[in-house]
């Protein structure tokens, strides 16, 4: 299959999203494309930290970390524990300490390689560290690949909250190898699922109905329909991102459909209990309730959605080990990043295809759907 470019355009931050398969042991071919444009023609010897985890370093970062070396590149490599808990301020502080070590200057480049939590740190760090420096993101997870590695948004996580310290920082570019999805988990490849049935809610009504007509294929991980929702999805973010880079419109809010509820989840059964599309999903249950209360959507809709998840096998309850008080809930909620003044607002659909952000959500309400 051909190579696919998905363009992000944000002015003089603009990047591409590379879409391959079978293609890290030529990342730094494209990775040089990519400097060239910014005028940088000689890499020899320009220093390159390659962030990872446990579960890819092997594999993967290994690939990544071989093209670098035969291009002229100098290498280094930080291998974290994987998990959500390693998206954490002692992790960034000792990333930041890597990069003194190497006497990193703003020329050395940040390279992600990894799930979510290592592209979110490893951006955070690249963004805070001497104010700036360049950084790709290489997602080797079906989750970081159609979301968390397009847009720009980088960060750790707080012990009150999901990703309360955070920057933008867009990428030099993404490089993103379906190859990858292959050896994938299946738990964490479902997780990711629920990111892709998301933009089908949110944003495109004949991609949800792709979706549930391909739950078999997409089961299964055939390649061709692989290739078609990751790229769907990278382009669905990115025409969000374009218009909304900074989330001061909130049109890029959309994009936390469901993510209200699951990340209160999230934090209140511990970081890890569940996977972060695992909480999505169930947090899309449960936004899809509340809208449906306030009589936003009809039964019919939110039993469309309810179904597809089934189908993707994605859990759409909390699994009985996690016992969780609603105003314990509530109180999580009221950290998010969309409330105002105290005023919950949620992120919640009018049609399968369009959401809208609501304001001033009555309490009341969402105690009765928790």
């Amino acid at each position: 299959m051909p190579d696919q470019i998905v363009h992000v355009a944000l002015g003089e931050r603009s990047y591409d999203i590379a879409i391959v398969t079978g293609e890290l042991a030529n990342f730094s071919e494209t990775l040089k494309s990519w400097l060239s444009r910014r005028g940088i023609q000689d890499v020899a010897g320009r220093s390159v930290l390659i962030v990872t985890d446990g579960h890819v370093c092997d594999q993967h970062a290994a690939a990544v970390g071989a093209s670098l070396h035969l291009a002229g590149f100098q290498c280094e490599v930080a291998v974290l524990e994987p998990g959500e808990q390693t998206k954490s301020l002692s992790a960034a502080s000792d990333l930041y300490d890597r990069l003194v070590a190497m006497q990193a200057d703003r020329q050395t480049i940040v390279v992600a390689v990894g799930g979510g939590v290592i592209g979110d740190l490893a951006g955070f760090v690249a963004a805070t560290y001497a104010r700036g420096l360049p950084f790709v993101q290489v997602p080797t997870t079906l989750l970081a690949q159609v979301d968390s590695s397009v847009g720009g948004k980088v960060g750790i996580n707080h012990r009150q909250g999901k990703n309360l310290i955070g920057a933008f920082h867009q990428p030099l570019g993404v490089f993103l190898d379906t190859a990858a999805l292959v050896t994938l988990p299946v738990r964490d490849y479902r997780s990711g699922l629920a990111e892709v049935v998301k933009y089908g809610v949110i944003l495109d009504g004949r991609f949800f109905e792709y979706l549930a007509t391909h739950a078999a294929q997409l089961n299964l991980r055939e390649p061709e329909a692989l290739r078609y929702v990751v790229a769907r999805s990278c382009r669905l973010k990115a025409d969000i991102v374009e218009q909304d880079e900074f989330e001061r419109t909130g049109l890029r809010a959309a994009l936390n459909y469901g993510h209200t509820f699951a990340h209160a989840f999230e934090a209140l059964s511990g970081y890890g209990e569940l996977l972060h599309g695992e909480a999505v999903s169930i947090g899309m249950v449960y936004a899809a309730r509340l809208a449906e209360r306030l009589a936003r959507i009809d039964q019919a809709t939110a039993a469309s959605q309810m179904a597809l998840l089934a189908a993707l096998g994605l859990p759409t309850r909390l699994p009985e080990t996690i016992v969780l008080k609603p105003d314990e809930v509530l109180d999580r909620m009221r950290l998010d990043k969309k409330t105002v003044a105290g005023r919950l607002r949620f992120v919640l659909p009018t049609r399968l295809g369009h959401v809208e952000l609501v304001e001033n959500v009555a309490e009341s309400d969402v105690l009765a759907v928790l």
